[in-house]
């Protein structure tokens, strides 16, 4: 039986000031080229979408963040409300 999941997540280090880092925007741009909707926040992105969808997304996710310069990803997911 498929989900709606909702993902947010933070991606580190962050540097408080100046344009965010690569970790975070190419994490946003392989989202979005997946098809998702993702709201970029100072604080962290969040995404949601059907579970068959957004966990090999997120898989991807963790993939490219640590490409691009990551040393942390905090994630959480939740089942979110139809």
């Amino acid at each position: 039986m498929a989900m709606r999941l909702r993902a947010e997540f933070t991606t580190e280090p962050f540097d408080g000031g100046g344009e965010p880092p690569a970790h975070a925007t190419e994490t946003f741009a392989a989202l979005d080229e997946l098809g998702l909707t993702c709201e970029f926040g100072p604080l962290g992105t969040s995404v949601a979408g059907p579970d068959a969808v957004l966990l090999p997304a997120l898989q991807k996710m963790l993939a490219v963040a640590f490409a691009n310069g990551a040393s942390r990803v905090t994630l959480q997911v939740e089942q979110a409300d139809e």
